[in-house]
């Protein structure tokens, strides 16, 4: 995979589109970068220019993964929780930032906000039947039914 740093156009955009729910509409916001950072108060989500334009192989995609550590001491996350960027993609990337803290958060240029991981895809063939399958185990249940209760 090759990976280009598009810096002029990340110095050129000195704006961040924000969107916020607003009584089941989305409201889009511009927002200002002013000297390196911009301002996401609770409940927003920010397309956060990454700076950066891969030259994904045919056959694999990118998948970008929010950091731990900024989720749980800043409230920062992915929106999507996993960005996916198929190989044909080959403009610049961006995060799709969540605030999910109740605080107002700075997004600052430089700051490591998710990680990048190079995916090869595989093909699978799904059959579709009619019964269900046989049960694998005695476990009972769905959601919150392993470990001790």
């Amino acid at each position: 995979m090759r990976m280009t740093s598009d810096l002029l156009f990340y110095k050129l955009n000195s704006e961040v589109k924000v969107y916020l729910n607003n009584n089941e509409e989305v409201d889009k916001r511009i927002r200002k970068v002013v000297k390196g950072r911009v301002q996401l108060n609770p409940n927003e989500r920010m397309l956060v220019p990454t700076g950066l334009v891969f030259d994904i192989p045919t056959g694999y995609s990118v998948r970008l993964y929010p950091r731990s550590s900024l989720a749980l001491k800043q409230g920062l996350t992915l929106a999507n929780n996993v960005g996916i960027i198929d190989s044909d993609y080959v403009q610049p990337v961006f995060m799709m930032v969540c605030n999910m803290s109740g605080f107002q958060q700075f997004v600052t240029d430089g700051e490591r906000i998710c990680q990048a991981e190079l995916v090869q895809e595989k093909q699978y063939v799904l059959l579709e039947i009619n019964e269900r399958p046989e049960r694998k185990t005695d476990r009972d249940g769905g959601f919150g039914s392993t470990g001790k209760g």
